[in-house]
């Protein structure tokens, strides 16, 4: 029943072979009997005018007659010169010469008048000759002579009649239309259910996607179309899949990122009711936890929003020139807890001019998250290096750190949404863990090359570069 569904691939396929093959078949029988007549005379025509403009040309040249000879029987045709009166010239035998043998007065009357309101010095006619029970093609055309009359040369063609021709092309054309037409839907089918045959099968593992299989896998056809759709297709399955593990991940970060300082609010809360409430040292250190734990929640929260507005591109950059280097300054001394408390030390090297264009509050943005990034990934060797390099029409930007690195085959997916380089849940000293696909949609929005360089157990490098302002 699906072959006969009017709007499928295989139906339309398969009605416009059987179209084309019917097309065919009818020029063919129109080409082969009934203008078969008209290309005959046409071609007849055509070789007769030939012939005699050929003849014309070589009048009067050594060997003239010898050539009307040879032409006139392997063409089978009669060619004759003829005088003024009608009489015959050529060719003459011995008996001709004796009885002088002319055209018909009316046959060479009918050839004058034709010949002679012909706008050129040749014509080319039919009439029907009783002789032969059917037309004759006439050629005429003047031969001229240089101090006497001039002559005619006259060309008589019999046209064969074509009838039984046409009647064998028939009844092969009959035969040929039959197998034609057969193969032509055998053919068809075949060519359209080959065709058909490979879209089907991705319709229903399309389906099977769709219902959350994401180990499916589209087969691919024998065609360069269909090649590249099962190609996208897997491709978008395997990204499907990949966004699904890492909303999977992403609950899991968030819930755990989420219930830790709930259960120390909730806890340090009961504790200042029942325990510190009239103990002023302890009441405020237990007050203190309860604030920085909201603060935790606080950051995890603007980091999901800001990762929202960066990707779905509600924020326009504010462009404008700025020195990234007294930039970063100002950020290392909101890091400056982290090397009192923590031992970490933070080393800024600058080479050439730092001036860059961009949107000074976004590229903030980028430099902390990279520097949080750093903090959270280092061991014991806890230095930070930071490098600004002129580079003509760019500034490279590089924040270098000695801590864990990351696998080779984890690179190219620590941009990607909610990603956790060993998808530890760890509860990090700063940050929420989706920093670094805040860093890659800012600088995506400001066309910047950026990457990273890492070794396991040696530490990464992160670097992006941004436009020197002039």
């Amino acid at each position: 029943m699906k072959f006969f569904d009017k709007e499928s691939i295989k139906f339309k396929l398969w009605t416009y072979f059987i179209a084309l093959s019917a097309v065919i078949m009818v020029l063919l029988w129109l080409l082969q009997t009934v203008f078969l007549n008209q290309f005959y005379e046409s071609m007849k025509t055509n070789e007769i005018k030939k012939i005699g403009n050929s003849l014309v040309q070589q009048y009067g040249k050594e060997g003239f007659e010898d050539l009307l000879y040879t032409t006139s029987l392997s063409e089978g045709i009669v060619i004759q010169i003829l005088d003024g009166d009608g009489n015959l010239v050529y060719p003459l035998n011995l008996i001709d010469i004796l009885r002088q043998p002319r055209l018909d007065y009316k046959l060479f009357s009918e050839f004058l008048i034709n010949l002679l309101n012909s706008e050129n010095n040749h014509v080319i006619y039919y009439r029907e000759d009783i002789r032969f029970s059917g037309p004759t093609l006439v050629y005429g055309a003047i031969l001229k002579n240089e101090g006497s009359s001039n002559y005619f040369l006259y060309i008589n063609s019999i046209l064969q009649p074509v009838d039984s021709t046409v009647n064998v092309l028939q009844k092969q054309l009959i035969i040929v239309t039959i197998i034609s037409l057969g193969m032509g839907l055998i053919l068809s089918y075949a060519i359209a259910t080959k065709l058909t045959k490979p879209i089907e099968e991705i319709t229903e593992s399309a389906k099977s996607l769709a219902q959350g299989d994401y180990n499916i896998v589209f087969n691919k056809g024998d065609y360069t179309e269909i090649n590249n759709l099962a190609d996208t297709l897997n491709y978008a399955t395997k990204e499907l899949s990949k966004t699904e593990e890492l909303r999977r991940d992403l609950i899991a970060n968030v819930s755990h990122d989420l219930r830790t300082p709930l259960t120390l609010i909730k806890s340090y809360g009961e504790m200042i009711r029942d325990i510190s409430g009239n103990n002023e040292i302890k009441r405020n250190s237990h007050i203190k936890t309860i604030i920085d734990e909201a603060d935790r929640l606080t950051i995890l929260v603007n980091d999901m929003m800001d990762l929202s507005k960066a990707q779905s591109g509600l924020e326009n950059l504010g462009m404008v020139s700025f020195d990234i280097k007294k930039t970063t300054e100002d950020i290392l001394t909101r890091f400056k807890y982290f090397e009192d408390k923590y031992g970490y030390s933070f080393i800024l090297n600058s080479k050439g001019e730092a001036k860059v264009l961009g949107d000074e509050s976004k590229i903030q943005q980028v430099i902390y998250n990279l520097l949080s990034n750093a903090v959270n990934y280092s061991t014991d060797m806890k230095e930070i290096t930071i490098n600004i390099e002129d580079e003509g029409s760019n500034v490279l930007f590089q924040v270098r750190d000695r801590g864990v690195g990351i696998p080779e085959d984890q690179l190219a997916n620590i941009w990607d949404r909610y990603y956790k380089v060993g998808k530890s849940h760890k509860r990090s000293i700063s940050g929420s863990g989706i920093g670094l696909s805040i860093v890659k949609s800012i600088l995506m929005a400001h066309k910047s090359e950026y990457g990273v360089e890492s070794k396991l157990d040696e530490g990464s490098t992160f670097f992006f570069k941004l436009k020197k302002s002039l």
